[in-house]
């Protein structure tokens, strides 16, 4: 018997393949619930929160003709944390202390070839953290009693992620598009649900226009900085200097401060706003690539769906003192379901389970370093 409340009949079906039936009113109590026992047991139960809420969320979305399945428990994400904690987490923090310890002792070159090191050995292990989980959610989704899964284990894949990433560095960061279309094929081709495998395309040529202007935005946000400033301190300094040398300076140096001070807020709001019309293609591009057998997949978001998104979880968490921060899992799983299309013909006479062997523990790399799956 779960303790999430029961599924409200389906509605007739629609022309979408994917439909979310959930309810703020019904997320609310486990949401707040959640919440009360993460803090009494003093942050423990947080993983066990985390897997009641996907059963909530799996349970309220309804692909084709039947709802997915969470049997993911908190028990496996607790333990793949432990498990991320000791055998990655330990020997990182050493490393660090290692590394300071030889600066101190006067050995900076040495210390620059560990820093080096324990670089590339984060890029390594986030490839990892995001592959095995992406591989352990598959795992747990069932759909008509059928998941998904991958036979891999992750650590080529941590390898692709690192010679890709660094390489995408490269020409001042212009190569960052190809690095996450590449990243993103790679990933989904080793990925499978039941006999089916997923096929990914994604072109960084598609997208690579809108990654140059949120490139070249700071730049252009800088230079219009200068400008400000240079006029402001002119216009300023000449309507004062009539009171003196003295009043003359204090009125500059007040207007340069609230130019400042206004350009900061514009600068992250403006580069908020870029990146969200970048992601917005990003997503498109690399989810309409994505095939299952004769399945095909599209993101409809446009950028200001995203806008709409994101503003939403900020003013509620502002609203609301942070307690609408509770909601915005809630949100997020809303908006990519709402937005995500399936074309194409899915027999189910011809699917079988899954052959691929399912990981025991929950993406503990993934908490550890707090990076996304997808």
């Amino acid at each position: 018997m779960t303790d999430e409340p029961l599924p409200e009949p389906l509605p007739p079906p629609t022309e979408s393949a994917f439909q979310f039936h959930g309810n703020w009113r019904e997320f609310a109590p486990i949401a707040f619930t959640n919440l009360l026992l993460t803090i009494v047991t003093l942050g423990i139960y947080a993983f066990w929160a985390r897997a009641r809420e996907r059963r909530y969320l799996w349970s309220r979305t309804h692909f084709i003709d039947d709802r997915l399945e969470w049997t993911g428990t908190g028990l496996e994400l607790f333990v793949g944390y432990l498990m991320a904690l000791v055998f990655f987490l330990l020997p990182l923090a050493g490393l660090q202390f290692l590394m300071q310890a030889l600066i101190l002792r006067g050995h900076p070159g040495q210390a620059i070839l560990l820093m080096i090191l324990l670089y590339v050995l984060l890029l390594y292990l986030i490839g990892v953290a995001v592959f095995r989980a992406l591989r352990y959610r598959l795992s747990r989704t069932f759909w008509h009693g059928i998941r998904g899964g991958s036979d891999i284990q992750g650590l080529r894949y941590g390898v692709e992620h690192l010679w890709r990433t660094l390489l995408g560095g490269l020409a001042l960061g212009l190569m960052v598009p190809w690095s996450m279309t590449s990243l993103w094929n790679r990933r989904w081709r080793e990925m499978s649900f039941g006999p089916l495998r997923f096929e990914s395309d994604a072109d960084w040529n598609r997208i690579i226009g809108r990654y140059l202007i949120f490139y070249l935005s700071p730049i252009a946000l800088l230079v219009v900085l200068g400008i400000l400033m240079a006029t402001g301190a002119l216009a300023v300094g000449s309507i004062a200097g009539v009171d003196g040398e003295g009043a003359s300076r204090e009125s500059v140096m007040a207007g340069l401060v609230i130019v400042l001070g206004a350009f900061y807020i514009l600068f992250f709001v403006v580069l908020g706003l870029v990146a969200l019309f970048f992601y917005s293609a990003y997503y498109r591009e690399a989810v309409g690539k994505l095939t299952l057998g004769s399945l095909s997949f599209a993101f409809t978001a446009r950028t200001r769906d995203w806008m709409k998104l994101v503003l939403g979880n900020i003013g509620l968490v502002i609203v609301t003192l942070g307690i609408g921060f509770l909601f915005v899992p809630y949100r997020n799983w809303k908006f990519f379901v709402t937005h995500i299309e399936a074309y194409g013909e899915l027999r189910l006479d011809e699917l079988t389970q899954s052959t691929t062997r399912a990981p025991p523990q929950g993406e503990g790399l993934l908490d550890a370093f707090d990076v996304g799956a997808f």
